[in-house]
């Protein structure tokens, strides 16, 4: 039997909205079973079987669980009122974007059982994007604008208007046309929105709305030299596509007034937008460019490198799905900013994993320790054990016995001359030696006495017979990628590097261990809970990373 935890991945559970028909808001709509948040956010408009959300997430790096907690949520609202869910890509950069991103980000969606109703492209619009810009500079509402980027910046910042902002509809259209063909002349320009100088709002002076890039389209090739940014694209797409509420993270606060002025310069259909918090997690990088630094320097192995927040990372560490899903959820759609500690999010998942991981044996093997038993089986022999005593379902597992078996080094260390224990899943026995040399253990005579009461002795101690069966093993930990708990837009990435982040600490693990798969998920008994990376072969160990389980203690981890 499999040892693997492989939770069923459930579809969000959602109660319709009572209002119904014409009904505003989501009064009487509760969140998913067993989550605390309150998802009666008063939706606008939101009439049951005609709202449309999207999740637009851009194909320039791996889903995090950022964008996991986004696309639940659209998720969440649109089969809450009999709707429709849309997964729109964001491809407008040919720059950053690659297919390996677009199919990675559907296979993990798909994994977190999110499934849209139709998945579409901002670049099926490009044509509608391209003919609504000429629109706008045509009604005076946009120019051309060869301000170099740093000046544009403090011009902008400091509520200076550009030298271009007054130029003619015909100039701007020729040099639109420039950057239609991508010449040495429409290379120097972008579009520019024509909305304010000295808005407080600086979301509202003056955004670049198109520009141009040579790269050819991992979709488009080299059709297009000229693409819409992200403020000029999303609203518009929202309202061609039948978006009635874009759902979007809080950090687009100050460019929902932004999102509104372009569908009302345009003639648009109307949307309406929802803000939530977005996840944060302590010394925690959710930023896709910070991410791609980690992994252009190689201080991660790729994108699902199991100290990243991705969903792939975070898998691999060993959050279930379930897990996952459940803490997400949980959290609702609450405008409440907050900076999560991790130890949170793996407790929601020890819940999910601690019913159904079987439970095995493995021992440190530095300085492990040589037990002898007077009175142990004069063969070894096998027996079968259940692999968790309170389900099971689990199935049964080989432990073997032996006169001769290891122990911790550290449960050694406390052990008395003459201290009667208990050896877990087997009976007492009386430590009759002690050998030392200096504070290390060296060996321990015993003398089985399985005839004594587990309840009267102070140590349970876990074992493994010394045969041949005993399997090599890595357990491995990990600790934070930077050193400080939130990042702001100033600093810089490389001056919080954390240098030591793996820990790998060789080990003896009982014989199941050579039939597991990578994936699977067990509990090493005392230790903690592991998830299989790297299956054991003949010479080649079998390699766990350690499971956090709410709990800040690192229970085991030497310099890598």
């Amino acid at each position: 039997m499999s040892d693997a935890v492989k939770p069923e991945i459930k579809p969000a559970e959602t109660t319709v909205n009572n209002a119904s028909k014409g009904g505003k808001g989501t009064k009487g709509a509760k969140g998913p079973k067993g989550g605390g948040a309150s998802y009666n956010i008063n939706l606008v408009n939101a009439k049951d079987g005609e709202v449309v959300t999207r999740f637009p997430p851009e194909p320039s790096g791996y889903l995090h669980i950022g964008h996991a907690k986004a696309a639940l949520l659209n998720q969440y609202f649109a089969q809450a009122y009999h709707g429709k869910l849309i997964i729109r890509f964001d491809d407008t950069n040919p720059s950053k974007e690659k297919m390996e991103f677009q199919d990675a980000i559907l296979e993990d969606l798909e994994l977190l059982g999110i499934k849209g109703d139709v998945v579409t492209f901002s670049s099926d619009y490009f044509q509608q994007m391209y003919d609504l810009c000429i629109q706008m500079i045509k009604d005076g509402k946009a120019y051309a604008d060869d301000t170099p980027v740093d000046q544009m910046r403090q011009e902008r910042t400091e509520g200076i208007a550009s030298q271009r902002r007054e130029r003619t509809v015909e100039e701007n259209l020729k040099i639109f046309q420039e950057m239609t063909e991508g010449t040495e002349e429409g290379l120097k320009n972008c579009i520019r929105a024509k909305i304010s100088v000295t808005s407080p709002n600086k979301a509202l002076r003056d955004p670049v709305i198109y520009r141009c890039n040579l790269t050819p389209h991992h979709r488009s090739g080299t059709k297009w030299k000229v693409y819409p940014t992200y403020d000029f694209c999303c609203p518009i797409v929202d309202s061609i596509e039948g978006v009635t509420h874009a759902l979007r993270t809080i950090e687009y606060r100050d460019r929902n007034a932004q999102y509104e002025w372009m569908l009302k310069a345009l003639g648009l259909r109307k949307v309406y937008v929802w803000d939530f918090s977005r996840m944060s997690f302590v010394r925690t990088l959710l930023s896709k460019r910070k991410l791609q630094w980690f992994v252009d320097k190689k201080l991660v192995t790729g994108w699902d490198d199991p100290r990243f927040p991705t969903v792939r990372g975070v898998r691999r560490r060993g959050m279930t799905v379930e897990g996952l899903r459940t803490f997400i959820l949980g959290q609702g759609p609450s405008k409440n900013i907050l900076n999560f500690d991790w130890s949170l999010i793996w407790a929601t998942n020890k819940k999910v994993i601690d019913p159904i991981a079987p439970r095995h044996v493995a021992v440190i093997k530095e300085n492990v320790v040589k037990v002898t038993i007077e009175g142990g089986p004069t063969e070894p022999y096998t027996e079968e054990k259940p692999k968790h005593k309170k389900n099971a379902d689990v199935g049964t597992k080989q432990v073997i016995y032996s006169s001769e078996i290891y122990i911790d080094q550290d449960d050694a260390e406390t052990i008395k001359d003459n201290e009667e224990v208990t050896l877990m899943d087997w009976g007492n026995a009386i430590m009759k030696t002690i050998h030392r040399d200096g504070d290390k253990v060296t060996a321990i005579d015993a003398v089985l006495h399985l005839e004594g009461d587990f309840r009267k002795t102070e140590k349970k101690i876990t074992w493994l017979a010394a045969t041949a069966d005993a399997t090599p093993a890595v357990l491995v930990d990990f600790d934070y990628l930077i050193t400080k708990d939130k990042l702001v837009e100033t600093d810089d990435v490389a001056d919080f590097v954390n240098p030591n982040t793996e820990f790998k600490t060789p080990a003896l693990a009982d014989l199941n261990v050579r039939d597991m798969k990578e994936g699977e998920i067990i509990q090493f008994e005392r230790k903690g809970y592991y998830r299989l990376d790297k299956p054991y072969s003949e010479g080649s160990p079998a390699v766990f990373f350690t499971i956090p389980d709410g709990k800040v203690v690192q229970r085991y981890g030497a310099k890598k």
